[in-house]
């Protein structure tokens, strides 16, 4: 079952990842490469080379889940970016998920005052 705090973040690691890494692997990415806070809670997001396969790497209050999709016939709308983790939004990642482009919505704007 898919339970995630409505707070948590999620990143993107946007380089291509060895997808036969496992929950183990996947954790030493998060500390070693992204420098994430692992038991955070926060959404830890691979993906292949080939962008096909997706994995989410989350700790839940009694462990860590991993969570994957394989699309048969297409392939994930990964964002192009120099940093090596892109932090997005709950909403974006089920955009990605869906197949659409995570830059789609209106870019957030913010103001100190109004003139």
């Amino acid at each position: 079952m898919w339970h995630v705090r409505t707070d948590a973040r999620v990143f993107l690691a946007l380089d291509a990842a060895d997808m036969r890494k496992a929950i183990n692997g996947l954790a030493l990415l998060v500390e070693q490469e992204l420098g994430g806070q692992l038991f955070s809670g926060d959404l830890f997001v691979f993906s292949n080379r080939s962008r096909t396969l997706v994995k989410i790497l989350y700790w839940s209050p009694s462990g860590f889940c991993l969570w994957m999709k394989r699309l048969e016939a297409q392939r994930f709308r990964w964002p192009a970016n120099e940093l090596e983790v892109l932090q997005i939004g709950q909403r974006e990642l089920t955009w990605l998920l869906e197949g659409l482009d995570i830059h789609q919505a209106h870019e957030t704007l913010q103001y100190t005052t109004c003139t």
